[in-house]
């Protein structure tokens, strides 16, 4: 029987592991610069290639921005779920995966979202105003279409972001990142507002307030329903032709690591 392959990693990934744990562990902390290279050369004892190569490691995940010139370092960036919006949309764009693709998906997990904030205990008190909040802007918005996107916008990626459950956040978020860049898009290069007329947008926003009532309540069923009910109409809307384009969720961090910082 053949002995098992040993990999033997090398002092840059190992450099760059501690240093990845660091900053997911808050050792190290969000948009503070890490220390001088002269102090990394001394606690982890590489040569200063392989230093730089730990630090391109982490750049390319988006844990870093190196700077250079004079004000120069390298900014510790912790991980959101921009992050992973952009990841899977380098993925589905290599595919040539379309928008509506990316809709149907939401199609699945938004109301599971909103079924999750009806079932939170402590939805009166968290959830339910900041709905409401956004439910507001919107209906203070919907004479400009633009703005009144942008609202309504907020309020579908607040049903994820307030669910309760840090694994759909981070999954459905990034859907939601995907498709709130595509229709904030759409939206801003319309020139002729009545191509959504007033009342559509007014019945849009009755089926949010909806929504939320039902999550005010805790029926979380009803929640689920109305939420897909909602998306199947609300998704005509600003189309679903296109291919995903994860430039449009570039995260900070992910510019690269050329000069132009200085």
């Amino acid at each position: 029987m053949a002995a098992p392959t040993v990999r033997f990693r090398r002092l840059a990934e190992q450099v760059a592991d501690e240093l990845r744990r660091r900053i997911l562990a808050g050792e190290l902390p969000d948009d503070h610069v890490l220390p001088k290279e002269d102090e990394l050369l001394v606690e982890f004892a590489i040569s200063k290639p392989s230093l730089r190569e730990a630090m391109r490691i982490l750049e390319a995940e988006g844990l870093l921005t190196v700077r250079r010139g004079k004000l120069g370092g390298a900014v510790i960036h912790r991980p959101t779920p921009a992050n992973v919006a952009y990841t899977m949309g380098l993925v589905l764009g290599s595919h040539r995966v379309s928008l509506a693709d990316v809709g149907t998906a939401l199609l699945q997990v938004e109301p599971a979202c909103a079924a999750l904030c009806a079932q939170r205990p402590d939805r009166k008190s968290t959830v339910v105003p900041i709905l409401r909040r956004l439910h507001e802007e919107s209906v203070a918005a919907v004479d400009d279409l633009q703005k009144v996107t942008s609202a309504s916008r907020r309020y579908h990626e607040a049903l994820v972001t307030q669910c309760g459950n840090t694994t759909m956040l981070v999954m459905a978020g990034a859907l939601e990142a995907l498709w709130s860049a595509h229709e904030q898009s759409w939206s801003s290069q319309v020139t002729d507002h009545s191509t959504v007329p007033i009342p559509e947008r007014r019945a849009v926003l009755e089926d949010h307030r909806q929504v939320i009532d039902a999550i005010d309540v805790g029926d979380a069923q009803r929640a689920r329903d109305l939420a897909a009910a909602h998306l199947l109409h609300a998704q005509h809307y600003p189309g679903r032709s296109g291919i995903v384009n994860p430039a449009m969720v570039r995260p900070r961090g992910l510019h690269g690591s050329g000069g132009d910082e200085v």
